[in-house]
């Protein structure tokens, strides 16, 4: 595997630092594009999870005081996990070009979340067909290459399956809880 370069060691620093690695071990030799690709799933993993099953699971399903809606501002409503996972990515966008993430589905709900490369399209199916891996590859986009990871996203409540299978736009409305609705797509570029 590649090692990374300072800048880019500098700059993930705080997602090792986040999951119980220290910068200086994480940028002492350099880490794997994949080691850095796992910590940083882990921290975007465990928050929307939190955020799904503490906030909107639970205010929106198991005590109804509160719905969860894509029109989150018109309905006075909470923003849905797959929102809150853009809005946190975009805001890393206008941050850095180190890395970029995103949320992305073979069943969609908004075709924008739909795969457009070979390598993310490969990757969903194989965390589809094959439930608890991961997926890893390097493609090349614009000229740069990039590592690219592939981590599924699990039903992790009731309000992931259930509002996928309601949706008027679902092309598909089978979800149950634990099924792989989807994967995070983590990118970032070699050619450093």
């Amino acid at each position: 595997m590649t090692r990374f370069s300072t800048k880019i060691k500098a700059t993930l620093a705080a997602a090792a630092v986040a999951t119980g690695v220290s910068a200086p071990q994480a940028m002492a030799e350099g880490m794997e594009f994949q080691t850095v690709t796992d910590l940083l799933h882990l921290v975007m993993s465990s928050d929307r999870t939190v955020y799904t099953r503490m906030i909107v699971n639970r205010l929106a399903v198991q005590e109804g005081v509160i719905k969860a809606s894509e029109h989150f501002v018109d309905d006075k409503a909470l923003v849905l996990p797959a929102q809150m996972f853009r809005f946190g990515s975009e805001l890393v966008a206008e941050s850095t070009d180190e890395f970029s993430y995103s949320l992305l589905s073979l069943w969609p709900i908004n075709k924008q979340n739909a795969p457009t490369t070979d390598l993310e399209k490969e990757g969903l199916e194989y965390i589809a067909d094959n439930p608890g891996e991961n997926f890893y590859g390097e493609e090349e986009l614009g000229g740069v290459t990039y590592f690219t990871a592939v981590y599924p996203d699990v039903a992790v409540a009731e309000a992931c399956y259930a509002c996928h299978n309601d949706h008027k736009d679902s092309p598909r409305t089978d979800f149950q809880a634990g099924d792989v609705m989807g994967g995070v797509v983590i990118r970032i570029p070699m050619d450093s």
